[in-house]
This record gives structure tokens, C-alpha cells and sequence, in this order.
């Protein structure tokens, strides 16, 4: 079989080329100074720009496509030994309209006008640098692919604007040292211009791309002759020191909660080119104190929680080091084999047992690396090297005090390698990743001493990338003490320990665990009004990832169908119209059916720029392989959900949105109901108010509790749950200038959560739903109030088999920052920071949001001031 794979792909790759079609591409000479080089004050005076390197002629791609803009725009780029000069003209009928929004950099708001360049000509990257009315810069990478621009890479340059009764003008100024390209005494770059008119929606473009491409970059124009000018090494160093001042709540008796501490770091940031393609970042003692904080919420599920990843070192360039396990939009979408917050994360050992704890809240990188770029033949090259310190707490218990390791020192390394053949229609690549940790502590035992992931992908597309087909390979292998590959086999990935799973193999006494994980998927991009994918996805039952990356489900084969029709032309009331059907089945390795469903779906948009959207799903019975969390398998009734959104126009300085989502199980198993509101006030194009509050209620019949035993055997302890959670999330920005704003966001969070109906599940694939489990009598149950526990006597003789304790919750949450960004020159900034905590946990059960939101006012903030001043070093 592997003998006929290698001529059936050079077959279809050779035969598909045949498909390839051209359509009018426009070229650009750009003006070699000659004399005084622009200034860049954003002022366009014409004895700086050459009139003949005037171009214009852009066309619209939406609202109408193919007519020409509905404004007059032009461009002008200059080039010399060390820099890239671009010029605007960006005439207004009536420049009232003109939306000069100010905000922080890189957040897309505004009319906006703006450059991107294919200067590796690969026809498949490029980078991008815009300017908006109000005078912010927002620039990023390109790829095609990799699903929209990546506004995390910040260059160093200049960018400026000016207005008049004309409309408005844009100079930019780009150092070589800031673009990758490949030596050579003519080049030829790849070149999009383009114009954004926001109270519109109006996107013009230089190089016509029909809205319905498969891909962007390939279909560039070109910029060409670009004489002199050769690659430059960039260099780059930013120390910064950061003073930071806590103040909490002071707890007696713990003499590691004394209300106060102060705290003085300092590090270095930089980057080094080792080749004008290829750059290295590095970090040494980082600061994150300016990130955000994760949004609040209440997870009673097995699984972790995925968040985004905020800190910039990680964030930036972040696509080349990307290797997902599973395509499109789901659940597990989120799974890749790198997920940065592995590294620095919090500490792994549990502290419970202690009385009083002085531990890390998070793991200190002591350094990390990160060499990104592409050479000139077509290798995109990603290696990223971390290391995390041994970090130790100082503990207390009745016993004694002493300092104990919670997290040992720990090596990651991920890297990741891509070839572009035949113009970038044909890529093969690969990924590794590895995590190494050197454990002195016998206690940390349960943690993986190696963990090792890799995959191979292979990806074609044909007749002009309307098609593709996608191919990917991945293994894992995890090794250390028995313990910690028994905490995997038992983890709520598997639950390997489940006993009607005999197609497993459990072994508590193993040292190591293998996996193996892959994609096949086939489908249509662009290139009509009718697009489709279909795909199929499995992870065998070893299958572990979770040391650098993220994962919450192995023993997984997962199918999909997807058919889309797109209509971008306005008709009747519409100015587009989309629609999507979906069908998903899965099964696990023992070949058992687990779960399958459809969708159908519909999103509009009107002519006065409101959008409106709707679907309904289908969920049919499942297998739960996980409900019982070490349990035999359990059969669940499907269900049915329908969710529909609604916002108004974007560009008006007020607008709004609200969406619905109501799920509705058979048999009674089960109803969710969420409703989401945002509220967007800009008085001023320098303010901007965003308040977005949501409702949920979850109502379950068959809500883990507890595990019990009797007897030698596990008692599956389940209630009826009914949860409300109600969050406001804040967002204020405001721009002072493009280079100086100011960002607050809060979030006050209530959930409360009400068990009931306790009940025991004795026969999970009964036929009958309601034969699945049975309801404790009040004879079976007892309940303490004094500890809050209650006792199960099953059997009834009159005494207690087993207990568990009383699950009923309330959570109180308040989370802020406050952040004042100041850019005082490029690439040197000065941040100043509060960040407040509020956090608290009852056991009422009741959902009372007059009385929870004023208890969250009680409770004693945990306050962090910081100030951290960077200054770069430019070479």
C-alpha cells in the first residue's frame, strides 16, 4: 500500500497542474529615489513622488464586485537601499464620512488603506501594513491556508496620516530589515493595495481577487524591477524592567498571606537575524503583567478548558508552529499538537493536603527561542526552545514547614518543517515536538519524564487551488514512573480502566504509552457559488499530546460532510446570502457507533448591513464513553437545538447584536438556553464602550457527582442539575493618539448551581432510557448539615455504604484589567497596569443576581499594580 501511495500522489499532482488558469495579473514598477528620500509625515508633496508612479484604476471586490471603487484611490511606492516608501491618495466625495476610529494597533477599526507583499514571491505568504483614518498602524502575515491575516507580528516602521477637504493621505516607511527576501541583483515581489471603507463594508483592490478564490496570495500582482537592493540582517534588543506593587487580603495565622508584597524584574527581549529569511526571537526572564486575564466560567465537565493564548512572545508568528489535529469547526478544533500554555503554565503538584502554602502561581521560563522564516527554495522553518525552572513552595502542615518541589525543571522543544513545491500548489511538511523533565521529587512521579509528538503532512491543490487534498500523519509516545502512565491510561482522554472496553489494554504497571492520530480530508475552496469538504479523523486510544500540546479525547474516528452555496451578488433585500448542511458520525476503536448528526444553516446579510443568522441541529442517541468517567459505556437520548443571532450595522456608532441558542433533549435528558447581548457605543472616534452580557440557564438530568464503592464495586452517583450563569464583560478603549490608548476590560461573573433527584446509575444500555438508573428512596439517603455530606445506606441495614458530598455551588467572580499603553518611540513602550481578582465560592445552591452582585462587592480584591518600561535597540 505505501509502495502504490508515492506514483498515485505524483500522478494527481502532475495531472491536476493541467487545471492551472491565468487570469489578467497587473504588475507595478516601483520609482528608485534618486535624490531626498520621502519623509513620511504622512503630507504627500509632489516634489517627493514622481507623477508618472501614480497608479490607480482599483475595483471593488465587495459590496459590488468587479465595478470600480466607489472612491478615488491611488498609490505610489519608492524604494531605496535600506527602505520601501508607499504613498495614499484617498480622495472623498464627502469627507464627513470618512470613519476615523481610533484604537490600539493592530485592532482593525476605520476606514483603513493599506499594502501587502509577497517579498518571498512563494505565492503563498506575505506581510501586510496598514494605516487607518485616525492614524493607527495594524500590520501581520498573510498565509494562504492558515484561515485569514495574523495581525501578531509587529514590524518596526512608519506610518502616517493627514486629511483634508479632499479626503485623506497615508505615508509609509518600511525598512528592508523588516521584510524576507532572497539575494539577487532584480527582484520580483508579489503586491496587493487595497482600501477598506468601513460605513460600506467597501473593500477595493489594486489586483482583482474574485470574492469566491480558493486563495489570496497566489492571485497578487506583481511589483517588479527592484533593483540594488539587497537582504539585510535585522537586529534587534528590548531590556525592560517591571516594578509591581500586590495588595490582598491578609489571612491570620498564614504567615505567606500578609496583605502586601513588591516585587522588581528585568529582562530582555530581541531579535536577531541569522539570514535576512530567517529570524530569531528570544526572551530571557519574560513579563507577562500586561495580558489579560481568562474570561470567568464554571467547568463541571472532565475535560480542561482551552484558552487563547495572550502573551506576545507566543503569540506572534504563531501559524508556522501550528500542526491541528482536527479540521474544521468542532469541539475539538482546538486540539494541536503545540499549545503554547503548556509552557509557563501553573504548577502541577496539589497542595491541598497543607494548611498553608507559599507556591508560584505560574512556572518561570528562565528563556525561550523561537527561529522562524522561509529560504528561498520553499522550506518554512519553525523551531521554538523553552526552558522552565524547578520551582519549589514552602509548605506548612500540622508536622512542620519546609520547601517541597511542585513543578521540576522542564525542556520543550517544537519544531516544525514545510516545503513548497510547484508554486506552493504542493506542500510537505512536518512537526516534533518534545517535553523533557527532569524529576528529583518522588512525589512528581505521576508526571510524564518524556513526551514526544510528531506528524507528517502532505497538502495538494489544483485547477487554480479550487481544489485540495489534505493528508496527515501524527504519532505520540509518553514515558516515565508506572504512575504517571497509569494517571494516563486513566485519564478522562481514555479511561482505558473502563470495563466493557475489552478492545483496550489496560496495564498499570506500563512505563510508556504510544499513539497514533491522522487526517484524510478532500474538498472544494472557491471558485463558485458551491463549496464542500468531506473528511475523516481518528486518534487511537493512546494517543497523547497533552505535554505540549492540547487534547481532550483519544480512541476517536470522526466523519464529516459539509456542502456550502454561497450568493455574494445583492439581490431583493440581500446584499449576500450563505448557506451550510453538515453531517457528522463517530465511532470508537472497538468500532461501537458513539455519536452522529446533523446541521443546516443560513447567514445573511441585508443591504443596510445588518446581519442575521440561523440553524438547527439534530443530535441522535449516543455512546458515552466518558459520562461515567471510568464506567462501562452509557447510551443517552439525542436531542435538538436551533440558535439564531441578529446585529445591527457595525460602522454606526452605535450598534448592536443579540443571539439564542436552545438546546432541547429527548426523553427529558437535558435543556440549554443561553441568550448573548452586545451593546457597541463610539461617541467619539477616541471612545469606544462594548458591553456584552450574557444569560444561561442548564438544566441536566443526569449530572455527575461522585464515584462511591460498596462492597468492592463502583456506585455511579448522578443528580439533576439546574445551573443560571450571568456575566457582563466591559470593554472601554480609548486612543489618545495612535500611540498612546488606554484599555480597560472587567467582567462580573455569577453561577449558581442546584442538585437534585439524586440517582444511581445501575444499567447504562438498557433499552429504556428511564431503566438506566434508579432514583435513591429517602430511606437510602441521608444528609449532615454540619459538614455538608451525604451518607447512602443501599442496602438499607442501617448503616452507611458510602457518602459523598454536598454538590450544590455558588461562584462569585470578578475579573479586570486596566492597561495605559504608551509607544514613545517605535518599538519602545512603557505600560502601566492594574489588575484586580475577586473570587469567592458558596455552597447555597440559589441563583439571587441582586444579592450575588452585591456580594461580589465584599469580597476583598486581590489588586496588582505594575509598570514595565521597554527600549529598543536597533541595529
Amino acid at each position: 500500500m505505501r509502495l502504490l501511495l508515492i506514483p498515485a500522489l505524483t500522478i494527481l499532482i502532475t495531472c491536476t497542474s493541467a487545471f492551472a488558469v491565468n487570469d489578467s495579473i497587473r504588475s507595478y514598477i516601483p520609482s528608485e529615489v534618486k535624490g531626498k528620500a520621502p519623509v513620511a509625515d504622512g503630507i504627500i508633496n509632489n516634489d517627493e513622488w514622481p507623477v508618472a508612479g501614480w497608479e490607480s484604476g482599483f475595483m471593488q471586490q465587495k459590496p459590488l464586485e468587479g465595478q470600480p471603487g466607489s472612491q478615488q484611490t491611488s498609490f505610489n511606492i519608492m524604494y531605496d537601499t535600506d527602505h520601501l516608501y508607499v504613498a495614499f491618495r484617498l480622495l472623498e466625495q464627502d469627507p464627513s464620512k470618512i470613519s476615523r476610529r481610533l484604537s490600539r494597533r493592530d485592532e482593525m477599526e476605520g476606514d483603513m488603506a493599506g499594502i501587502q507583499i509577497d517579498s518571498y514571491y512563494d505565492k503563498t505568504t506575505a506581510f501586510f501594513f496598514w494605516v487607518t483614518a485616525a492614524g493607527v498602524k495594524v500590520d501581520g502575515v498573510v498565509v494562504d491556508g492558515s484561515g485569514g491575516e495574523d495581525a501578531s507580528w509587529d514590524a518596526v516602521w512608519t506610518g502616517k496620516h493627514s486629511a483634508d477637504s479632499l479626503g485623506w493621505y497615508v505615508e509609509m516607511k518600511i525598512p528592508l530589515t523588516q521584510l524576507r527576501f532572497s539575494q539577487g541583483e532584480i527582484h520580483t515581489w508579489g503586491l496587493q493595495v487595497m482600501r477598506y471603507l468601513q460605513r460600506s463594508d467597501e473593500v477595493d483592490l489594486w489586483q482583482p481577487i474574485p470574492r469566491d478564490a480558493s486563495t489570496w496570495v497566489s492571485r497578487f500582482g506583481t511589483m517588479e524591477g527592484l533593483r540594488g537592493i539587497q537582504p539585510k540582517r535585522q537586529i534587534e534588543l528590548m531590556p525592560y524592567t517591571v516594578a509591581s506593587v500586590e495588595r490582598y487580603q491578609k489571612e491570620e495565622g498564614n504567615p505567606f498571606r500578609t496583605g502586601k508584597s513588591s516585587g522588581l524584574s528585568a529582562g530582555l527581549d530581541g531579535k536577531i537575524g541569522i539570514t535576512n529569511n530567517m529570524i530569531l526571537d528570544f526572551t530571557i526572564f519574560p513579563d507577562f503583567g500586561q495580558v489579560e486575564a481568562d474570561p470567568s466560567e464554571v467547568n463541571l465537565t472532565a475535560f480542561e478548558s482551552y484558552f487563547e493564548e495572550k502573551r506576545p512572545f507566543f503569540v506572534e508568528g504563531r501559524s508556522i508552529l501550528s500542526f491541528g489535529v482536527t479540521p474544521g469547526e468542532n469541539e475539538s478544533s482546538s486540539d494541536n499538537l503545540f499549545y503554547s500554555r503548556r509552557i509557563g503554565r501553573s504548577p502541577h503538584r496539589d497542595l491541598s493536603d497543607y494548611d498553608y502554602t507559599d507556591a508560584p502561581s505560574n512556572t518561570s521560563i528562565l528563556g525561550a527561542f523561537k527561529l522562524t522564516g522561509k529560504t528561498g527554495n520553499g522550506w518554512s522553518v519553525g523551531l521554538l526552545e523553552s526552558v522552565t525552572s524547578r520551582e519549589r513552595a514552602e509548605v506548612i502542615s500540622s508536622e512542620n514547614r519546609e520547601k517541597i518541589d511542585v513543578e521540576p525543571l522542564t525542556n520543550y522543544f517544537i519544531g516544525r518543517l514545510q516545503k513548497d513545491f510547484n508554486k506552493g500548489t504542493t506542500k510537505l511538511g512536518g512537526m516534533f515536538t518534545s517535553v523533557n523533565r527532569n524529576i528529583e521529587d518522588a512525589a512528581m512521579n505521576n508526571l510524564h519524564k518524556a513526551a514526544y509528538t510528531g506528524g507528517i503532512d502532505f497538502n495538494h491543490t489544483w485547477k487554480e487551488r479550487t481544489y485540495y487534498l489534505n493528508i496527515k500523519g501524527m504519532f505520540s509516545h509518553v514515558a516515565g514512573d508506572s504512575l504517571a502512565i497509569r494517571d494516563t491510561q486513566e485519564s478522562s482522554a481514555r479511561y482505558f480502566q473502563r470495563p466493557d472496553a475489552s478492545y483496550l489494554k489496560y496495564d498499570p504497571s506500563r512505563t510508556s504509552l504510544t499513539g497514533h492520530a491522522g487526517i484524510v480530508e478532500f474538498g472544494k475552496a472557491g471558485s463558485g457559488n458551491w463549496l464542500y469538504t468531506t473528511w475523516i479523523n481518528w486518534r487511537s486510544p493512546g494517543f497523547e499530546i497533552n505535554d505540549a500540546g492540547f487534547q481532550r479525547r483519544s480512541d476517536d474516528i470522526f466523519q464529516v460532510i459539509w456542502v456550502g452555496y454561497r450568493y455574494y451578488k445583492p439581490i431583493s433585500i440581500f446584499k449576500e446570502i450563505s448557506l451550510n448542511f453538515n453531517q457528522w458520525s463517530g465511532w470508537d476503536f472497538g468500532m461501537h457507533n458513539r455519536y452522529s448528526g446533523t446541521n443546516l444553516n443560513a447567514h445573511t446579510q441585508f443591504k443596510n448591513m445588518w446581519n442575521y443568522s440561523v440553524g438547527v441541529n439534530r443530535d441522535f442517541a449516543q455512546r458515552s464513553n466518558y459520562l461515567l468517567r471510568g464506567g462501562p459505556s452509557m447510551l443517552l437520548p439525542g436531542g435538538n437545538n436551533i440558535w439564531t443571532g441578529l446585529s445591527s450595522d457595525y460602522s454606526k456608532k452605535f450598534n448592536a447584536g443579540v443571539s439564542f441558542n436552545l438546546y432541547k433533549g429527548d426523553e427529558g435528558v437535558g435543556d440549554y438556553r443561553n441568550l448573548n447581548l452586545r451593546l457597541t457605543w463610539a461617541p467619539m472616534n477616541a471612545l469606544n464602550i462594548s458591553v456584552q452580557p450574557f444569560y444561561s440557564i442548564d438544566q441536566s438530568m443526569l449530572q455527575y457527582v461522585e464515584t462511591g464503592s460498596m462492597q468492592g464495586k463502583d456506585r455511579y452517583v448522578f443528580a439533576s442539575l439546574y445551573q443560571e450563569t450571568f456575566g457582563i464583560p466591559v470593554r472601554i478603549n480609548v486612543g489618545l493618539t495612535p500611540d498612546l490608548t488606554i484599555q480597560y476590560y472587567g467582567q462580573p461573573f455569577i453561577s449558581a448551581g442546584k442538585f437534585s433527584r439524586y440517582k444511581m446509575v445501575t444499567n447504562p444500555k438498557a433499552d429504556a432510557f428511564t431503566d438506566r438508573f434508579v432514583h435513591y428512596s429517602e430511606s437510602q439517603l441521608g444528609y449532615s448539615s454540619s459538614d455538608e455530606v451525604y451518607s447512602v445506606d443501599e442496602d438499607l441495614d442501617g448503616s452507611t455504604d458510602y457518602t459523598f458530598n454536598r454538590p450544590d455551588f455558588n461562584a462569585f467572580y470578578f475579573l479586570s484589567n486596566l492597561v495605559i499603553r504608551w509607544e514613545y518611540l517605535p518599538g519602545s513602550s512603557v505600560y502601566l497596569v492594574w489588575s484586580q481578582n475577586r473570587a469567592d465560592d458558596q455552597s447555597l445552591g440559589t441563583f439571587r443576581p441582586q444579592n450575588d452582585f452585591e456580594h461580589l462587592t465584599t469580597i476583598v480584591p486581590h489588586n496588582v499594580f505594575l509598570i514595565k518600561v521597554s527600549y529598543r535597540f536597533g541595529v
